[in-house]
């Protein structure tokens, strides 16, 4: 029982409070009845007199609405705001808290009435504990009766109960207990006040008692109590305020980036059943509202580009840190994208000329000109009348044949694919050459049409349905043509144009998402030119290959990275991933493997001997070749032909031996193209050659190095010739340094014998015989010196003679330069 009364208490205590606070610019005379009023009902509006009291000031601001997004790819979103104030208004626009600091950061605010923008304020992210401690009531978050008048302790406070009113200064709440007349125990709160007069009262806390704040700055402290623990119920909502000054109704415009979900694509591939018709490329965006409000009829664009873009703590305190290096993940990705065309390859177009008998015509000019309209190449017809073009890049062709006494034949649209060579025969009719025949030559799809069953899944991962049906019996049957005619019929919801580097899509109609949900949208419908192929690559490490699809994007639009799924037949082939394709390019999509394919592929190696000999600047080079053959065999064990893409590595070392041009060389592979008819094995020889290169300076050949040569027939007689007269030089000098070598050595003999005879002579006295020797040793040392003359000149004389000789032997190796192949 003292409990409920306890809690009643409060909310009266409360609700007197936050009327106070609410009042608080109100002028002194009118606060006692406004008081008094709230305080009459207080048994019957506490809920309502509590949320009052909790809600910020910033809710008496009219929401801005969102009128603009535009998504990029790099998690960020541009929104735009628009909305009307009046006077000196302000609007509210709500955010989370992770889109606060991009919104400091990029935030643009317009009066376009003329006003003035007077600030912008929103509520801290700091923790609630830390904005109470800003406040002068010691209060916490979680506060009882009795706490909250505890910190009013000295506040000058009026206390009605049933039997009166008490005014004073609040001395103490004390919880007391007393017994009744039965011998119950009843526990009660007791609230003493110090009146001006010095005495102390008191007066029980209970239903019927009410208590007001007197002082005006301790009923505004309260209220600022009461918004920061309201606060608590939103606390991931960030709500700015946007303050205005100026006169009338004007508009008030507002954008800024913030930190959003990325939008997805997704694309269906949509293969025919009709072998002339293209298959139909479907896109999807998947877009998420994760912001602060609902988005209500929003001009809705998609951006696929990632302009820069970073996250800056604007709204929290800064501090340095260390970078967080993250462990190293090993995940094996699957599906897999391919690398797109970095030089296409080139195709062959050769065909007969014949008139309507069906004989040959010889001398025919055939013309082929491009889509732009250009010549490209022209041949003649030969006796046969037959006539080829080589190296003609991939595209669609228009091909011209004219001879005199026949009409101009004319044949459009005649496809090449790089790496192939196509046929196409011509036949004249008779007439004047002004005169022509047109012919409208289809194009080649590579989609054969599979043959209808109902359960057969074929080796190419899709089951051929024929009619699909409701499992409800009221439900008719319907069609597969049923169903791509309305698929053919539908229309994206989407604009799509170039901005720079850029590419948007725009929405045609206005899009509401709500807050926290999510939409898919048609973002694109268009037919675009695609081939069936099966795709291996060595390093896969499997026999199988990929079925894939060979797609040009002749949609016009770029397709932004994502995944993709395949129809065939109405039925699920499999599903891949997609980098940006950008209008025009060509691409490789895999989505199943093939089972009905295998393929397999060895080495052979073989060196070549020297085919060429350079002499050049001293230097001897011997050029050989390393060729390198890889095979690659192919078994087809399915019942329908198959068109393979086999990707070569591309080796920086090595290049393509002439012969068999790769259809388009990407990052890393020479890809080539192989037919292979059902039930049969094909091989592709992909030949590479690496240029080895062996060199010798000339001055260090020696006899036997050039008797080697000839061994192993590395070089010629010419060369062995020029060799010959350069190593006689070479051994002209070796003997002059021999002699130079033989007086130094005699030279260091007589120098030597000259110190022993010197010191001998030291040694001697004055008897006869010692100067006799000394006579002796004497003419000994001239003899000496008149040997040492003589070899210095030598000495110089050979010196001269080897600078001679040397000088003629480089003269024989710069004049020297051979270039002959062997």
């Amino acid at each position: 029982m003292n409990r409920v009364l306890s809690v009643f208490g409060m909310c009266a205590l409360l609700v007197a409070t936050a009327a106070l606070a609410q009042d608080k610019a109100t002028p002194l005379a009118k606060s006692p009845s406004a008081t008094a009023r709230v305080a009459a009902h207080a048994g019957d509006s506490n809920t309502a007199a509590l949320e009052d009291a909790a809600a910020p000031a910033s809710t008496s601001a009219a929401k801005l609405p969102v009128r603009r997004v535009v998504l990029y790819k790099n998690g960020v979103g541009y929104f735009e705001h628009l909305g009307r104030v009046r006077g000196n208004g302000s609007l509210s626009i709500d955010f989370n808290s992770g889109q606060l600091n991009d919104v400091l950061k990029s935030l643009t605010v317009l009066d376009l009435g003329g006003g003035r923008i007077t600030g912008v304020d929103y509520n801290s992210e700091e923790p609630l504990a830390r904005r109470l401690g800003g406040l002068r009531l010691p209060l916490g978050e979680q506060t009882t009766l009795v706490q909250f008048l505890g910190a009013l302790r000295g506040a000058r406070l009026e206390v009605r109960t049933g039997s009166g009113t008490i005014t004073g200064r609040l001395l103490s709440v004390e919880h007391k207990t007393r017994a009744t007349k039965d011998g119950q125990v009843i526990q009660y709160d007791e609230i003493s006040l110090v009146s001006d007069a010095g005495e102390v009262r008191s007066a029980e806390l209970g239903p019927a008692t009410s208590v007001r704040i007197v002082e005006r700055d301790l009923n505004a402290e309260v209220g600022r109590y009461m918004g920061l623990v309201a606060s608590t119920r939103l606390q991931d909502v960030r709500r700015m305020t946007i303050s205005t000054s100026g006169a009338g109704d004007r508009q008030i415009y507002v954008s800024y980036i913030s930190e959003v979900p990325l939008w997805k694509t997704t694309y269906r591939v949509v293969l025919p059943s009709k072998a002339a018709a293209k298959p139909l490329l479907q896109g999807w965006a998947i877009v998420d509202n994760t912001v602060g409000e609902d988005w209500n009829g929003v001009e809705l664009s998609l951006v696929a580009g990632a302009p820069q873009s970073f996250i800056q703590q604007l709204s929290q305190p800064y501090y340095g840190r260390r970078p967080v290096v993250p462990l190293p993940e090993s995940v094996q990705l699957t599906p897999q994208t391919h690398s797109a065309t970095l030089i296409p390859g080139h195709g062959k177009l050769s065909g007969k000329v014949t008139d309507s008998s069906g004989a040959a015509v010889s001398g025919a000019t055939v013309r082929a000109y491009d889509e732009n309209n250009n010549v490209v190449a022209t041949a003649s017809t030969d006796e046969e009348g037959q006539y080829s073009f080589q190296s003609l890049s991939a595209g669609n062709y228009r091909v011209e044949v004219e001879q005199t006494g026949f009409k101009k034949y004319v044949a459009d649209n005649i496809s090449i694919s790089g790496g192939e060579e196509s046929k196409h025969e011509a036949e004249l009719a008779m007439g004047a050459s002004s005169q022509s025949t047109e012919i409208s030559a289809e194009a080649v799809m590579a989609l054969p049409a599979a043959p209808m069953t109902k359960s057969k899944r074929g080796a190419s991962g899709g089951i051929m349905g024929g009619l699909l049906s409701d499992a409800r019996s009221d439900m008719m049957p319907v069609n597969a043509a049923t169903i791509a005619s309305a698929r053919a019929a539908e229309q994206a919801a989407a604009q799509a144009r170039e901005l720079g580097d850029l590419f948007e899509y725009k929405l045609k109609q206005p899009v509401t998402i709500r807050k926290n949900q999510s939409a898919l949208v048609p973002i694109l419908q268009s037919e675009i030119g695609a081939e069936k192929v099966s795709l291996w690559n060595e390093g896969s490490g499997t026999p199988r290959p990929l079925r894939a699809l060979w797609i040009t994007n002749s949609s016009g639009l770029t397709l932004d990275g994502g995944s993709f799924s395949v129809l065939e037949d109405e039925t699920f082939s499999g599903e891949g991933l997609l980098d940006a394709i950008k209008p025009g390019e060509k691409r490789l999509l895999s989505y199943a493997a093939d089972l009905g394919v295998r393929i397999e592929g060895r080495s052979e190696n073989q060196s070549q001997p020297v085919t060429r000999v350079q002499i050049t600047h001293g230097v001897l080079i011997q050029h050989s070749e390393l060729r390198e053959k890889k095979i690659y065999t192919v078994r087809n064990e399915d019942t329908t032909a198959r068109t393979v893409v086999i990707e070569h590595p591309r080796r920086t070392d090595y290049k393509l031996a002439p012969g068999l041009e790769p259809a388009e060389t990407v990052a890393g592979f020479y890809r080539y193209r192989l037919v292979v008819e059902p039930k049969k094995t094909a091989e592709l020889a992909v030949e590479e050659v690496r240029q080895l290169d062996t060199r010798y300076a000339l001055t260090n050949l020696t006899d036997d190095q050039i008797s080697f040569f000839l061994q192993q027939k590395t070089i010629n007689p010419e060369v062995e010739q020029a060799l010959r007269r350069i190593v006689a030089q070479k051994n002209v000098i070796a003997g002059i340094d021999a002699e130079i070598r033989a007086r130094d050595a005699e030279t260091q003999r007589i120098f030597a014998d000259q110190q022993r005879l010197r010191e001998n002579m030291k040694a001697l006295k004055g008897t006869a015989e010692e100067k006799a020797l000394l006579l002796r040793y004497t003419r000994q040392l001239d003899e000496q010196e008149s040997r040492l003359e003589a070899l210095r000149q030598e000495h110089t004389a050979l010196e001269q003679k080897k600078l001679q000789a040397q000088a003629e032997l480089n003269k024989m190796i710069e004049q020297l330069s051979v270039d002959s192949a062997l």
